[in-house]
């Protein structure tokens, strides 16, 4: 006994691949519309009009009555032949995708709209329908209702407006994630859904328009005498049309409803997410009207924002955040202003021969754990890290942003900086010069490329400070006019010593040394020259 062929196994495996889609759902709704469409027809023909104007349907000749069921069976086959050549491409498209991940641009383009189109492919597949089966009814039903063909007429027209209303909406909704795929790559330019404004109109034409039209018509052939029954006898045929637009307005405004709440409510979701950073919200587009494009909308604005969020914070990462923060607010123009900083100063002793007797990656990583502590450091109180130069950081207190205490701030870091690169760098020395007083801040360079730093006397006397420190047993040196202007909390853990003249300065400092270090080995003349 021979088992399965792979033929066989693939056509299992694709209906299997169908029942998980939306199309069997779609196909037995457009069967469900149309036979509660005709049930609701001739049941208001045959049991709502008045007793003297109502079709006998059982009166009808065999032959007429075969035809009028042929025209139903043949129908059928040729609209779901119909349908099925319109859902070709689209399927074709859906398995291609979800198998390869992709196919044909054009292809995949036509299937997208064609996807897109389907509800109202619908609609029009419905009309047809019941436009054509209208006419055979009545040909049919001639020799039993040939005064009521007017009436047959205007309930047939009535019905399939309804039902075709009914179908498109219910069609949008349920061919939702399909939507959802087909516009997953933006809104086709050749399409557009109907709006608010248009849904809004058919549900009034659904709920309003259809039954108040029917009632005018009923009034309307009775006066004309096209209806045996007088005005008064219409009592129950009005009050038949009253309720069917209770209950299929009732059901029109419901869907128009969902299809306009279901993406606001997402909406408000992802606006809650954005609000509380995640930029990795995003929104499913559900159609092509106004509230698709919305969504498109949003999406291409949260992906903006979170492209601002990235550039902001390597930009931070690259300048500090304060700077970045400041350019942000404020813009950036060359040029800068006078402030009170402190300037921190940080160096490495030997960092050539560091970089010639070790590996270059063991270098790059001590050089890395190097900067962040120093950046850690700093952050806690207060300063940015202005640049970093090879093996050197420049930290910055009291610009861009004011500090309270920009020496006291200082100051405490160098003391802070020193006890854990002593447990980072292990063997390797450093040097750490703190300074204070006036200098330039703001943006150096030229107008297509600048840098925010600090220039001034400070600056200067920092590194000279660092490179004396580096002969020092305590590794830091600061200046007086640092720790005196530092508040008495950081003051007095400082202990002021003699007066130097650095290289490159003219004017002398006095130096100032932690007091829980290692006691400071004083240096030369030379040292100091």
């Amino acid at each position: 006994m021979t088992g399965p062929t792979p033929q066989m196994g693939r056509i299992t495996a694709f209906v299997r691949w169908v029942a998980r889609t939306p199309w069997p759902v779609f196909t037995l709704g457009m069967l469900q519309a149309d036979i509660i469409g005709a049930l609701f027809v001739l049941g208001f023909l045959r049991f709502g009009l008045p007793a003297e104007d109502r079709i006998q349907l059982q009166d009808l000749p065999a032959l007429n009555l075969a035809i009028f069921l042929g025209y139903l069976f043949v129908s059928f086959t040729i609209l779901s032949w119909l349908t099925l050549r319109l859902l070709i491409p689209v399927i074709r498209w859906q398995r291609r995708d979800s198998l390869l991940g992709g196919g044909d641009p054009a292809v995949t383009d036509l299937a997208r709209v064609r996807a897109l189109r389907m509800p109202f492919y619908r609609s029009v597949i419905n009309v047809s329908n019941w436009f054509l089966g209208s006419i055979v009814f009545i040909v049919a039903s001639w020799p039993v209702a040939s005064r009521s063909a007017p009436v047959v007429a205007v309930a047939a027209a009535l019905g399939a407006t309804a039902t075709a209303i009914i179908g498109y909406l219910q069609s949008e909704r349920v061919l939702r994630p399909v939507a959802v795929a087909a516009l997953r790559g933006g809104v086709p330019a050749s399409f557009r859904a109907p709006g608010v404004i248009q849904r809004q109109v058919l549900t009034w034409v659904l709920s309003t328009g259809v039954p108040v039209l029917a009632i005018v018509l009923a009034l309307v052939a009775s006066k004309f005498e096209i209806l045996t029954a007088p005005a008064e006898r219409l009592n129950t045929p009005i009050l038949l049309l009253a309720v069917a637009a209770l209950v299929i307005g009732l059901a029109g405004t419901v869907l128009v409803a969902m299809s306009i709440a279901d993406p606001l409510r997402q909406l408000r979701w992802a606006l809650g997410e954005v609000q509380r950073g995640n930029y990795n919200a995003h929104m499913q587009i559900y159609d092509a009207s106004e509230l698709g494009l919305l969504q498109a909308g949003f999406n291409d604005m949260v992906r903006d924002l979170a492209e601002r969020q990235r550039l902001r914070d390597l930009f931070g990462r690259y300048v500090g955040e304060d700077v970045a923060r400041r350019a942000l607010e404020r813009g950036t123009e060359l040029g800068g202003q006078e402030r009170d900083v402190a300037v921190l100063f940080v160096d490495l002793v030997g960092s050539t021969q560091l970089a010639a007797t070790r590996p270059a990656a063991e270098v790059v990583g001590l050089l890395n754990e190097f900067f962040r502590v120093i950046v850690d450091s700093v952050n806690r109180h207060g300063g940015f890290v202005n640049k970093f130069q090879g093996d050197a950081a420049l930290a910055i207190f009291g610009a861009p942003i004011e500090h309270p205490d920009a020496s006291g701030a200082a100051l405490a870091a160098s003391r802070e900086l020193h006890d854990e690169l002593i447990e980072v760098l292990g063997q390797t020395d450093f040097g750490i010069g703190v300074s204070a007083g006036r200098a330039i801040a703001g943006h150096i360079g030229a107008q297509a490329r600048f840098e925010y730093t600090v220039i001034g006397d400070p600056v200067n006397e920092a590194a000279r400070l660092t490179e004396l420190a580096k002969l020092e047993e305590g590794h830091v040196l600061a200046s007086a006019i640092a720790v005196s202007g530092a508040l008495d909390a950081e003051a007095l853990r400082w202990d002021v010593g003699e007066i130097v003249e650095l290289r490159g300065r003219g004017a002398p400092t006095q130096l100032a040394r932690p007091l829980n270090l290692a006691a400071p080995r004083r240096v030369s003349s030379q040292a100091q020259t």
